[in-house]
């Protein structure tokens, strides 16, 4: 699914797709994310979970196989509770997910930069989320007013995330 040995640029993609900028295929996230992970630049096709402060099913993706992908969470911005942390982190990594991109926060920070993985998130935030099995997986979901749905591709390095409608080249 996923070429690891593939470098992709988004300062590249926006050149080549500028006059597409805004439709499905490209969107450019806003520059509000901070990296967490050992990796800084990474790719993959995209998986989503939409859940609030309650993270049950970033669990169960990080603990599936990731095959390259990246795992999208909408966790509406919020900055009170941390979706991701140490021991999802690690399942994430050794799952073989390419990264995961989180509207919220993260914790474990120090250890989460040990994980040959991105992670980029909002913040961090050392209280954990509450388990009531709430969320959806698979959906459309909309991170930071910008429209991204499963199937896309995330591209992200030291210059931004990119969403695109299909694999770059």
């Amino acid at each position: 699914m996923n070429d690891p040995e593939k470098t992709y640029v988004t300062c590249d993609i926006c050149d080549e797709l500028k006059a597409q900028a805004g439709s499905d295929a490209l969107r450019v996230l806003p520059p509000v994310f901070r990296d967490f992970g050992a990796r800084t630049a990474f790719a993959g096709e995209v998986v989503t979970v939409k859940c609030f402060e309650d993270n049950t099913l970033v669990k169960a993706a990080c603990d599936s196989p990731g095959h390259g992908r990246v795992l999208v969470v909408d966790g509406g911005g919020s900055l009170r509770r941390a979706l991701l942390g140490g021991n999802l982190g690690r399942a994430a990594e050794k799952n073989g997910w390419a990264g995961v991109l989180i509207d919220g926060c993260v914790r474990d920070v120090a250890e989460l930069g040990t994980y040959a993985l991105g992670i980029r998130a909002l913040a961090a935030m050392p209280l954990p989320t509450e388990k009531r099995n709430e969320g959806q997986r698979d959906v459309p979901v909309t991170i930071q007013g910008v429209p991204v749905r499963p199937g896309d591709w995330l591209v992200a390095d030291a210059d931004g995330t990119l969403i695109l409608g299909q694999r770059p080249r």
